[in-house]
């Protein structure tokens, strides 16, 4: 008899865990619908394009391609040409110096005005708010803003400068090789500054206010408290900050087109600026397609690299 009781018992539970691994494999299948979005998004907007440009620098797609959808394979052809360019070097060291120029007077812009606006003054907020403005702007718009601002002849800092008896001459801005560089470094270091700020700014509040009174009860001084608690605590945050900023400036585009567009004599030419001329003006898609490629891989290896320094660096802590 008790025989017979276990084994009703069994029969009547196996119903049940299979009525629960159905409702667990139910639920689990319903959470991963919530990825389907997310996933098709980045395969159509990123994941084509790029498998899709990757294609296109081993072939020799010209404007006939769009229409008889002709385009021979051409191997490594397309970055031969582009490495073996006289105009290759000259862009990778102009954005280089682009690049480091840039993270370097943002991020430390950045941090000061973080420093400055964690003190609690009237309007403070409204400051920090109106600040963000640069950053909320088109590129188009900040861009076309500084071509102003930066005009040989009607320009306002020209106009300054000659008012202040700094200059005898208007300065050339934008069409001058020894000044193109350092337009460009300072629009782009404008429209990033907010950025910095904001970010590093977040990280300065999750600091404990605490550790401050106990460097201020050992005697520290300013630059005592910023070296030994500050610096300390906002590695982190200025990791992201300095990756998030070499990943959106290497790539930079828009605010370069619209001031100097490459020129003058190629001096602001950036790989990114290269490779749209290569593809919509001189319409060798095939060679524009590599210089994108060789500038992902730049940005990658760079990004890497820092990477891998800051982790050797928290490891040794």
């Amino acid at each position: 008899m008790m025989i017979i009781l276990d084994k009703s018992v069994h029969t009547a539970a196996r119903p049940d865990s299979r009525t629960a691994a159905t409702a667990a494999r139910r639920a689990r299948l319903a959470r991963m619908s919530f990825y389907v979005p997310a996933v098709l998004y980045l395969v159509i907007f990123f994941g084509y394009p790029i498998v899709a440009n990757l294609v296109m620098s081993f072939q020799d797609y010209t404007v006939t391609s769009f229409y008889n959808g002709g385009a021979p394979f051409t191997g490594l052809a397309n970055y031969s040409a582009i490495l073996t360019d006289e105009l290759f070097s000259t862009t990778l060291w102009n954005t280089a110096v682009f690049t480091i120029a840039s993270l370097i007077l943002q991020f430390a812009i950045g941090l000061g005005l973080a420093l400055f606006f964690r003190r609690r003054f009237p309007l403070g907020a409204t400051l920090r708010a109106l600040l963000l403005l640069p950053w909320l702007l088109p590129l188009l718009v900040s861009g076309t803003v500084f071509r102003w601002l930066l005009d040989q002849d009607y320009g306002v800092v020209n106009q300054v400068l000659l008012n202040l008896h700094l200059i005898n001459d208007p300065v050339p801005w934008l069409v001058s090789p020894d000044h193109a560089m350092t337009a460009i470094v300072v629009a782009n270091v404008w429209i990033g500054i907010p950025f910095n700020m904001v970010i590093l700014y977040g990280g300065l509040q999750s600091i404990p206010p605490q550790l401050y009174e106990a460097a201020s009860l050992d005697g520290a001084g300013a630059w005592q408290k910023f070296r030994h608690v500050t610096w300390p605590l906002l590695r982190p945050t200025s990791s992201v900050v300095v990756m998030l900023g070499l990943i959106y400036t290497i790539k930079a585009f828009d605010v370069v087109m619209v001031l100097t567009q490459g020129g003058p004599a190629n001096s602001t030419q950036l790989l990114s600026t290269w490779s749209y001329a290569l593809s919509f003006t001189n319409l060798q898609f095939g060679q524009g397609a590599a210089v994108s490629n060789v500038l992902i891989v730049i940005a990658m290896l760079f990004a890497l690299v820092y990477l891998r320094a800051v982790r050797a660096e928290q490891s040794e802590r």
